[in-house]
């Protein structure tokens, strides 16, 4: 049985929900119905999902693993995700109710355990990507909310076209310069350091596919309601209707990109450089220099998409704490004061953070381990069978079941030593790296 959350919390959450709703239907009366349509679900799904940080590694990866391990694994991982995210969009409503954030829906199935586990996961997720996409770029831009962002997530999708394009053809290119002879696809090490480099490679291929915000989306919010919360709704109910068609069509047209680009990158970077090839791909690549900032200037505006979308979570947290109605009302920039400051503050930790990790493959994976993994793998599968939406037919949902354990079951072990493949590296890694060097 699900336990309920704490009296005030629950109060507080259904407060925030109704007020969401509240908003979400005056968007919709004032825009005749949904502003989005699958397109942009479609650029949004991309842009958190495939960053430069989710590329870069998968050939290093490979490298780990080989190429029948590597390339199954892969495979795996994209049809799970695929799968998992059509999961999530379908259980939108699945009691009558709106789930706005990935918290209540959390909570809708899981009582409180469930909310207060996907707060925490989400967290993670969502401070580890931007650390990661910060050691991999740098620098970021900001945008007021994440629909403004509808067509910077446009520009950022074709940026990661760019962006993969680019390196996948100069990795081609590098790879014909090299003496092939020179080339060893062999695993490198101990059976011991070839096992702790294969969990860490499962954690990467995890952080790879993450998207831990499938579940909501935020619209411009009113001078009344002047916490992000209260302007949050759902994916579905953002879109245009039919809501859930629009999902589906949008994830799987962010997947058909995923799938040729990932791919392309992870089967090409792995054969050019073989069991040499660096964590991030970029760093293997000498020739054109030309082609190595355009594909560098290709990931850094798509990450400033990325970056808007998954600093969400942090910023309604603090929000909730230190903004308030009645205060706004007296001092009116107060709000816009405190916003500029957490954003500030924010940016320079991140920053800070991500100038001293030179480490960055065993990052990734750590951050997949432990963020991604639960969110995008365990908890779907399981929240689907727990809320009862089972096909009746006895066949099919004896598959469904089956299906949906068998990902909780692999991916949970996944979780456990793609953590401990990252932390055995980073213990050694931090004996000979320095902070704040470069990568």
């Amino acid at each position: 049985m699900a336990l309920p959350l704490p009296a005030t919390t629950a109060e507080k959450i259904r407060v925030d929900e109704e007020e969401g709703e509240k908003a979400a239907n005056e968007v919709a009366v004032a825009g005749g119905g949904g502003r989005g349509t699958w397109k942009h679900a479609a650029f949004h799904v991309a842009t958190t999902i495939a960053t430069p940080a989710a590329y870069a590694p998968l050939p290093f990866a490979l490298s780990s693993l080989g190429w029948p391990l590597g390339v199954s694994s892969l495979v795996g991982g994209t049809l799970a995700t695929w799968y998992s995210s059509l999961l999530i969009a379908s259980l939108w409503k699945w009691n009558g109710q709106k789930h706005i954030t990935y918290r209540l829906l959390g909570q809708s199935i899981f009582g409180f355990w469930g909310y207060w586990s996907i707060a925490f996961f989400q967290q993670v997720a969502s401070l580890g990507n931007n650390i990661a996409i910060q050691i991999a770029a740098g620098s970021s831009l900001k945008f007021p909310d994440i629909h403004s962002l509808r067509w910077v997530n446009a520009v950022c999708t074709f940026s990661t076209i760019g962006f993969a394009g680019t390196t996948i053809g100069v990795t081609i290119y590098n790879g014909k310069k090299i003496d092939r002879n020179s080339v060893s696809y062999s695993l490198q090490g101990s059976s011991s350091s070839k096992a702790f480099k294969a969990f860490n490679a499962l954690g990467t291929i995890a952080f790879s596919f993450g998207d831990a915000m499938l579940p909501e989306i935020q619209v411009k919010y009113s001078p009344s309601q002047p916490t992000f919360v209260n302007a949050i709704i759902l994916w579905s109910e953002y879109c245009a209707e039919p809501a859930k068609k629009n999902m589906y069509r949008g994830v799987s047209a962010a997947y058909v990109l995923i799938v040729l680009s990932y791919w392309q990158l992870a089967f090409w970077g792995y054969w050019a450089f073989g069991s040499q090839v660096q964590p991030y791909i970029l760093s293997s690549l000498t020739i054109p220099h030309w082609a190595i900032v355009m594909a560098n200037i290709f990931a850094v505006i798509q990450i400033s998409g990325c970056f808007q979308i998954y600093c969400r979570p942090t910023f309604i947290h603090f929000e909730e704490k230190l903004l308030s109605q009645k205060t706004a009302s007296r001092i009116p920039f107060r709000n816009y004061l405190i916003r500029l400051l957490l954003t500030s503050v924010y940016m320079v930790v991140i920053t800070l953070i991500a100038a001293a990790m030179p480490f960055f493959g065993d990052f990734v994976s750590i951050c997949g381990a432990v963020g991604f993994t639960p969110l995008d793998f365990v908890f779907p599968a399981l929240a689907y069978l727990k809320a009862g939406r089972m096909p009746k037919n006895t066949r099919l949902r004896r598959s469904v079941q089956l299906i949906n354990l068998t990902i909780a079951t692999w991916f949970s072990v996944v979780a456990v030593v793609g953590c401990i493949g990252a932390i055995r590296f980073i213990v050694i890694d931090v004996r000979t790296y320095k902070f704040f060097h470069d990568m």
